[in-house]
């Protein structure tokens, strides 16, 4: 980012921001986990997409709370109408107030809530928390990653471990080397999740499909980049956010050593 750019974020308008992310998150949070296991009403939205009344209702919140604070910002959120005015915007919000609703509708833990402050494509803030397991994963760009508090790092060293290696199996597959009975982590429903727990090393690397947009990434690379780790497409491109075009193709997060290890791979043996 430009250093021009980084006066946007620069000093008390990132610590303000800062503080205002992480009361709503914990407060979206609490709302979320208040509805969990209750009867809902959802609905099917698309072709196959999932969503609830608590989805809608967290979205309110985060919504209300945030725009209130800082009006000048824009907004993308999966559960808004979007705004193309967000395209013009230095500083966007970039929301997903229930990410995980199939799991949080099976009442299965493995859900959060996840949100970015974008600055002209790259993510300064990120926070993902899991109400359900108390898990609260909080970057600030330059500051590193904090996981309830406390610094966290990403797994060492390249080797492949595919007990600790989260995704579509398919996918992972690819990487080689799989023995006969061994088994991929159990899956995660929130994306977000899946991709920051690499982040504080308890999976070596998490793979994300190819059918994500903004709203599951942006927080979670921050948080990955922060601790020391690389999310970036199998090429080893990185993301930006709030463009035209939200969706995003096949990507893996890992700790350095491991991400170059397992780019190479894919450069070396494209998926065609």
């Amino acid at each position: 980012m430009p250093d021009a750019d980084l006066d946007i974020i620069r000093g008390e308008a990132l610590t303000r921001d800062a503080a205002l992310l992480a009361d709503v998150v914990r407060e979206a949070g609490a709302l979320a986990l208040s509805l969990f296991r209750t009867e809902l009403k959802s609905w099917t939205k698309g072709k196959s997409s999932p969503v609830s009344e608590a989805d809608i209702a967290v979205n309110d919140l985060i919504e209300t709370r945030l725009r209130a604070a800082t009006p000048e910002y824009g907004w993308l959120s999966e559960e808004s109408a979007d705004d193309p005015s967000r395209l013009g915007k230095p500083l966007t919000w970039i929301v997903d107030p229930i990410d995980g609703t199939r799991a949080y509708l099976a009442r299965q833990e493995d859900w959060s809530v996840s949100i970015a402050l974008v600055a002209d494509g790259l993510p300064v803030l990120g926070a993902v928390f899991a109400p359900a397991s108390d898990e609260f994963f909080f970057a600030t760009r330059g500051r590193g990653t904090a996981l309830n508090g406390a610094p966290v790092a990403p797994a060492p060293g390249a080797a492949i471990d595919f007990p600790k290696i989260a995704g579509p199996k398919p996918l992972v597959e690819r990487l080689g080397g799989m023995r006969e009975g061994e088994s991929l982590h159990p899956r995660i429903g929130s994306l977000a999740l899946r991709l920051v727990r690499v982040a504080e090393g308890r999976l070596d690397a998490a793979f994300a499909g190819g059918h994500s947009r903004d709203w599951d990434l942006a927080a979670a690379d921050l948080i990955v980049h922060e601790a020391g780790g690389e999310m970036t497409t199998l090429a080893g491109e990185r993301m930006v956010y709030n463009q035209t075009d939200v969706r995003h193709g096949l990507l893996v997060a890992a700790g350095r050593a491991r991400h170059a290890h397992i780019v190479k791979h894919f450069r070396e043996n494209p998926i065609l």
